[in-house]
């Protein structure tokens, strides 16, 4: 430990922070350099930092681990050691590259051509060769071949089927935003969706329920569904990625997808064939990962499963795309694939039944601006809506009006607007606002909602239907009802019973609703890095660090809880320096107290005495 605490303290800000970024550690309890000497070398610290390494520099620290054994190696002996076990010359050669790499990382200290392999890295790494891990000759065999393209597979159905399957899987998506827009989905307490509403989710994108948690929580990933206490919404970005087209649509599922995928991954396959099904990649990766861990399971997992719901994979083959992807060139994956994707149309058929046929994808603003008044009977290439009087309330409630409707209708039909819809987009436009809804009068607490209608006949039914008793409903004249529930509430409820309401404010003007809010995108997290915030603190005693009688008492220190020997150099009155090999007992008023380990009896030293300390040597 003291050898590392002296090499962080050689270290530059930024390699510190480059070196440490490659571990995982918990940075509450380390005060110093000595602290932060002590969870590198941790035994979970090491294994978390040998796990990332790939088998070049695995092999080239395993060879270092053996030929440190029995103390220090050079730069020359891996190199040839290396060689012994028949490595490739690009190994070989690249052996005090490797070591560098290997000192960067904090697993071995170079010094010249001298190699050390810090003791705790040893034996964290030495009794795993040949059980878990390879062995040096196994690690320096030679990478194996890239795959060449088969000749028989078929690249332009690979194409076809992948942008099937990801267009089903971004119309899906779209389906449960427009659900969720409609009614929110609660999250239960122990998580996880509600089953009513996985099974109403499920229902509307047209999917399996078991598949449902996988497409809901890809969504929450791209930021297009937020939960808000115990309810999922669709969010402000979810509401503009649904007037995408599918192209961007896709667009931004595939770049979710590539982001969680460790940069090591991605890299791996950019260099690799894109003819490697799903069995051959993941040997291929374990191989060149032999000591991968948790990371490379879950990497492999969203690289591999994940990758066939967007298209990017297609029966464990890699489509074309999925190597644009993983490459970053996420515009080109997406104009290869949409150009499969089925065409958008922008005309309709209106139909004298009050239904409303799409030969084929609506246009997305189109789409949204239709099911604000109509509803989706039926979910293909060519989808079905229907207008009724609930949906044509719904759409006057948000804003519409006849006009509006039946001019945008126009616009969309290819076969003009049959009398009996105009008909009955007219009745319903002249029936809206017969029935109000608005905030109860002070004085009538503690009822919340006034509901009034010129027609008394309408208000006595409200008064009996029983299908409303949730809102209890209570009549107070013969044109009015109260309600202990809020105003919007109770418009709802009247809406969805088919009854045609408005909302109006306290001038009796009518107010437009929207029945669920958009979420607002989360704020992203103040962008902390924990690892900087460590090193403020472990750096904090001035530019140069700690005093050298401090930085000495905390190396003894140190030594004295770990139960080290060290090598003291003292200051002799004669100006002459002496070397004692002790084992430092405790630091206190400015003394060491130590046992001297070759003549057996305790000595006590002041401080500023002490010229140097070192580790023992190897057998001391």
């Amino acid at each position: 430990m003291l050898e590392l605490a002296a090499r962080l303290r050689g270290l530059s800000r930024d390699s510190l922070a480059a070196a440490l970024h490659s571990r995982e550690f918990e940075t509450s309890g380390v005060r110093d350099l000595f602290d932060l000497a002590e969870v590198v070398l941790a035994p979970d610290s090491i294994d978390q930092a040998v796990s990332r390494l790939d088998r070049r520099r695995l092999a080239v620290l395993a060879t270092a681990v053996e030929l440190t054994a029995d103390g220090d190696t050079t730069v020359e002996a891996v190199r040839r050691e290396l060689e012994r076990h028949a490595a490739s010359a690009e190994l070989s050669d690249a052996a005090g590259e490797l070591l560098d790499a290997l000192t960067d990382l904090l697993l071995v200290v170079r010094v010249d051509d001298r190699i050390h392999v810090p003791t705790a890295v040893n034996a964290r790494v030495a009794p795993r060769l040949g059980d878990d891990l390879p062995t040096v000759a196994e690690l320096a065999t030679p990478a194996p071949p890239v795959l060449v393209s088969a000749d028989d597979v078929d690249r332009t159905m690979i194409d076809r089927r992948a942008a099937e399957t990801a267009y089903a899987t971004v119309a899906a998506t779209a389906e449960v935003l427009a659900a969720l827009g409609t009614q929110p989905a609660r999250e239960l307490a122990k998580g996880g969706l509600a089953l009513p509403d996985s099974k109403r989710l499920a229902e509307a994108s047209g999917i399996a329920l078991e598949g449902l948690p996988r497409l809901f929580h890809r969504a929450e990933e791209a930021g297009l569904v937020v939960r808000e206490g115990a309810f999922w919404l669709e969010s402000e970005p979810g509401a503009a990625w649904s007037l995408e087209s599918a192209e961007g649509r896709w667009r931004r599922l595939a770049e979710c997808w590539r982001d969680r995928i460790p940069e090591a991954l991605r890299e791996l396959v950019a260099r690799r064939s894109e003819s490697l099904t799903a069995s051959t990649l993941r040997d291929d990766v374990r191989w060149f990962y032999p000591a991968g861990g948790h990371w490379l399971d879950e990497g492999l997992e969203r690289l591999i499963d994940e990758a066939e719901a967007l298209g990017l994979a297609v029966a464990g083959e890699p489509a074309p795309t999925a190597l644009l992807v993983l490459a970053g060139e996420l515009d080109q994956a997406a104009a290869r694939l949409s150009a499969q994707f089925p065409a958008q149309v922008d005309k309709v058929y209106l139909q004298h039944d009050l239904s409303i046929v799409s030969p084929g994808p609506l246009e997305p603003a189109l789409d949204a601006r239709l099911r604000s008044f109509a509803d989706v009977e039926g979910r293909d290439l060519a989808s079905t809506y229907r207008v009724s009087a609930a949906s044509l309330n719904r759409g006057l409630a948000a804003g519409e009006t006849a006009d509006s409707i039946l001019d945008f209708l126009g616009r969309l039909s290819l076969t003009g607007i049959p009398q009996p819809l105009a008909y009955f987009v007219g009745e319903a436009a002249s029936r809206f606002g017969s029935l109000r809804v608005a905030l109860a009068d002070p004085a009538d607490a503690p009822a919340r909602a006034a509901v009034r209608s010129d027609d008394e006949q309408l208000v006595r039914t409200l008064a009996v239907d029983q299908s409303l008793v949730s809102i209890g409903l209570r009549q107070t004249g013969p044109h009015r009802l109260l309600s202990r529930f809020a105003p919007e509430v109770v418009f709802w409820a009247l809406s969805d019973a088919r009854y045609p309401v408005a909302a109006e404010d306290a001038a009796g003007n009518i107010i437009r609703l929207r029945r669920h809010h958009l979420a607002a995108a989360p704020e992203p997290a103040p962008k902390t890095d924990p690892i900087e915030a460590l090193l403020d603190l472990v750096l904090a005693e001035g530019e140069g660090g700690p005093t050298e009688e401090a930085w000495l008492a905390r190396q003894l220190e140190a030594a004295a809880r770990s139960k080290e020997t060290l090598t003291v150099t003292v200051r002799m009155p004669s100006g002459d320096t002496a070397d004692y090999l002790l084992a430092p007992a405790s630091v206190a008023n400015g003394r060491l107290r130590a046992r001297d380990r070759k003549a057996d009896i305790e000595r006590t030293l002041p401080l500023s005495a002490i010229a140097a300390v070192s580790p023992a040597p190897a057998g001391s």
